[in-house]
């Protein structure tokens, strides 16, 4: 298990088109760097307020690979400082309905990467400016309803951290 960050990025799922997840001007614009990852899942967007983590194990041949295996430590480790959170769909974590965190897994020869994002303290206009976000995800409701259905942990917390200390 390991926790990582990247300054100003746009990271696209292994079966994206990368044109099509993008705001090619406001990536151009802001000097964001670009990058394709080896596992499935939607474009993400990141920057020093989002915490990044990795689960490398061992693969189990015929045991199906189950996410809810790596998200209940991610899901008990944010309760320990207050924060109740809860493991949504196949790959989503949210705080009162609001997404803080996406994640995905591939294998890779005998290992298992499964690794995601915590939106701690992100720019939110940022995430909604750089993305590209499918129309069914926003119901017709633009970059108000992105801004709606997303959250930083940090606002959430009963005490205050800053992103260092809660790594």
């Amino acid at each position: 298990f390991f926790l990582w960050q990247n300054a100003h990025a746009v990271i696209i799922g292994r079966n994206q088109n990368t044109l099509a997840e993008i705001n090619s001007d406001f990536i151009h614009e802001k000097n964001i760097r670009i990058t394709r990852r080896n596992t499935g899942g939607g474009a993400v967007y990141h920057d020093l307020g989002n915490i990044n983590y990795s689960f490398i194990v061992n693969y189990q041949p015929g045991k199906d690979i189950d996410f809810s295996v790596f998200a209940i430590p991610v899901i008990k480790t944010l309760a320990q400082i207050g924060i109740t959170a809860e493991f949504s769909g196949r790959n989503d974590f949210l705080i009162d309905g609001r997404k803080i965190s996406g994640s995905a897994q591939s294998r890779i020869g005998d290992r298992i990467l499964f690794h995601g994002t915590l939106l701690f303290d992100s720019n939110i206009d940022d995430i909604v400016n750089a993305l590209n976000v499918r129309g069914v995800k926003i119901s017709g409701k633009g970059i108000a309803s992105v801004r709606s259905r997303v959250t930083n942990i940090k606002e959430h917390l009963p005490q205050q951290l800053d992103v260092k200390e809660f790594i």
